[in-house]
This record gives C-alpha cells, sequence and structure tokens, in this order.
C-alpha cells in the first residue's frame, strides 16, 4: 500500500504554526515528520506568499498567520487558511 496523506507538508507546517506560533524550525519539522530544511523551504514559500510574517523575539522567531488569505488551488479559493485550521485544529 502507497503512503500518502490528503494534507500536504505546506498544510501541516500551517497547522503546526498555528497550534505555536513560538515553535522553533526543528518542532515544526519534528511535528510534520520532516528535515529542518524542508520546514526552512516550506517556511520561505509561505512567507513569500503572502501567509505568514516571521518576526524576531530576541534568538527567535515569532510567526504571524494570514487567516485571511485564500487557499491556493482554484476549487478551494472560496476558502480562507483560517477556515482549514479551524476544522483541523479540533481534530489534534
Amino acid at each position: 500500500m502507497a503512503h500518502w496523506t490528503f494534507l500536504t507538508h505546506h498544510a501541516h507546517v500551517l497547522l503546526a504554526i498555528a497550534r505555536d506560533a513560538d515553535a522553533t524550525v526543528e518542532a515544526i519539522a519534528a511535528s510534520v515528520g520532516i528535515t529542518a530544511r524542508s520546514a526552512v523551504s516550506i517556511l520561505n514559500d509561505l512567507e513569500a506568499t503572502g501567509y505568514l510574517e516571521r518576526e524576531r523575539r530576541g534568538r527567535r522567531n515569532h510567526y504571524l498567520l494570514h487567516l485571511d488569505r485564500p487557499l491556493r488551488h482554484p476549487s478551494n479559493a472560496a476558502h480562507t487558511v483560517g477556515e482549514l485550521i479551524a476544522a483541523l485544529r479540533d481534530l489534534d
């Protein structure tokens, strides 16, 4: 049986940040099951496309999610990141 999931790693990173906006890259990567390098790449993607902002707090980052941003796939674009997080947050 093939190993696959319904959500992308990008979605899992968003959910990890929604749970803890002060999480380290290593903690985000561990919760998603990816390398820290992959997590950094995804964080860069999300920041470049306006889904999150990073704010330095001392030696660490704090992440601000833009919950009003639409989902990227055309068939889901009527829904927001906030709706996705709200729907899945209860499942944690």
